[in-house]
């Protein structure tokens, strides 16, 4: 199969996927919060945080065994691959143990870091369950990196539906009959329990070689490469989740665990239908791998450029829907007491731009193996974010976590560019900063428009008032975006990628 049939595939059974995640976590939330308090769902996202910083333990081994992955897989090297999958069994493994230690380390200070969380019942519990889930996922998770590479992600995503859907029904059942959280939590434990029996059976049965015990340990020079890519993934690691793992545990820290569920309202949404996007990206990440093994850079430039041109469309556009849509849905849905202040959801949104914008940047790093050159950047932008962070909150409250994020964001919109079309184009990065530029100026000019006439139609929030705006913020980015871009290079391959469904790369 092409590349671009591959990643059309893994396209449309991500976008399923999703749809069925979005409409049952939707759902799922609806009778959440009927059936428990905001707190329940702070406590949640706190979790999740936290064991999100746990996966620090993978030290990155998952995208370095990527990366290794594509050219064997490519070359249909089984002796090559069978060893580098005994090789992250084992790294799992070890992994799974460190986490399980690290995060039973963590339980005589959960009292600490969950304020205010009322009369909710036994936390540690809840939190030695969530603990379970992370842990268990340890066992089969290294074997999709095979899938992956092997460009088949759509694997993943059809197991990963019908857990979503057995484990939310599950979940519903339980919150409209008992109302209690912690069997709530059981159900998640049990699926994800058989699970990942169901993937080890399966990914085995898929792959028998994965079975036999005479895989070749890896030498010393073939370690070398992975041991320096993981080694640069380390400090990626620790900046990552120092951004992205942080920010509830402050907010719940220094505000209250309230807060933090108020906030995940938000952000299930905006997860939701990101979803859909971030698809598009994660699906071309194996693609990518294979052409930057297979190709030249100016193939590689060509490519990128329209994936780029993709991201801005989508994330731009989204951008602007959330901003402007996003407080009146959760007011029809859930009431104006689960709002955030307007600024908050700015911050957000920015930020939520920015981070898009670099994800497909991100992906042809990540396919090219650029680990290394900018690890320490990663490290900097962790410090920064969590310095500003908690500065800010001490002094103005809510905001100031979200500052302190769009702060180190920054940083890497700044540098990583560079560094990464030095390596992988050998071009200067300076169309990436001007394109980047116009792109932001057109997405912050349609979104005043989509704000003027908010002022107008959502001056009361009504179903029918909703719905006229929805319809006006499809309209009015989309039709600017077309008017300003229409004849730009990138825009008219697009154009015929969409138009012949095969794309116009015919080889690829």
């Amino acid at each position: 199969m092409s590349r671009l049939g591959s990643t059309v595939k893994n396209i449309y059974f991500g976008y399923l996927a999703s749809i069925i995640t979005l409409l049952l976590g939707f759902a799922s939330r609806t009778v959440f919060i009927h059936a428990l308090s905001v707190t329940y769902l702070g406590v949640n996202g706190l979790f999740t945080n936290i064991l999100g910083v746990l996966s620090f333990a993978e030290l990155g081994i998952g995208t370095a065994m990527n990366y290794s992955l594509y050219k064997p897989v490519a070359e249909k090297d089984t002796e090559r691959v069978k060893s580098l999958m005994h090789f992250y069994k084992t790294s799992y493994r070890t992994i799974a143990l460190v986490i399980s230690l690290v995060g039973l380390a963590i339980l005589p200070f959960l009292n600490y870091i969950v304020k205010d969380p009322g009369n909710i019942g036994n936390i540690s519990i809840y939190y030695l369950i969530f603990l379970f889930n992370t842990v268990i996922g340890y066992f089969a998770k290294y074997k999709f990196s095979l899938v992956n590479a092997e460009q088949k992600n759509y694997i993943y995503s059809n197991i990963n539906t019908v857990t979503t859907i057995v484990t939310v029904a599950a979940q519903i059942v339980i919150l409209l009959v008992y109302k209690n959280f912690l069997v709530y939590l059981l159900v998640v434990a049990v699926v994800s329990l058989i699970q990942n029996v169901f993937i080890n059976i399966y990914l085995n049965k898929k792959y028998p070689f994965l079975l036999e015990k005479n895989a070749k340990l890896l030498s010393k020079e073939e370690l070398a490469p992975i041991r320096k890519n993981v080694i640069a993934l380390i400090w990626h690691k620790i900046g990552e989740i120092s951004v992205y793992q942080t920010d509830y545990i402050v907010i719940s820290t220094f505000i209250n665990v309230a807060t933090v569920g108020v906030l995940s309202n938000y952000n299930l949404l905006i997860a939701g239908v990101s979803g859909f996007i971030n698809i598009i990206f994660s699906s071309a990440i194996s693609a990518f791998g294979n052409l930057v093994a297979t190709e030249h850079e100016a193939k590689r430039y060509e490519v990128f450029k329209v994936y780029r041109f993709i991201a801005f469309w989508l994330y731009g556009f989204s951008a602007i829907a959330f901003y402007i849509l996003l407080s009146p849905f959760v007011k029809l849905w859930i009431g104006k007491d689960m709002l955030i202040p307007d600024f908050v959801l700015l911050l957000i949104i920015v930020n939520y731009y920015m981070v898009g914008h670099r994800g497909c940047l991100n992906t042809i790093k990540s396919a090219a193996g650029v680990f290394d050159q900018d690890k320490y950047i990663a490290l900097l932008q962790g410090v920064v974010n969590l310095v500003v962070s908690v500065v800010l909150v001490k002094l103005i409250g809510l905001p100031g976590v979200f500052i302190g994020t769009i702060v180190q964001g920054t940083l890497a919109t700044i540098i990583k560019p560079i560094i990464t079309y030095k390596i992988i184009f050998k071009i200067s990065a300076y169309e990436y900063f001007l394109d980047g530029a116009k792109y932001a100026a057109i997405v912050v000019l349609s979104a005043l428009i989509c704000w003027v006439a908010r002022g107008y139609v959502l001056q009361h929030i009504t179903v029918l008032n909703f719905t006229i705006m929805m319809a006006l913020v499809v309209i009015i980015p989309n039709t600017v975006f077309w008017l300003v871009f229409r004849k730009k290079v990138e825009y008219l391959i697009l154009k015929s990628i969409v138009l012949t469904k095969t794309g116009g790369w015919k080889n690829g």
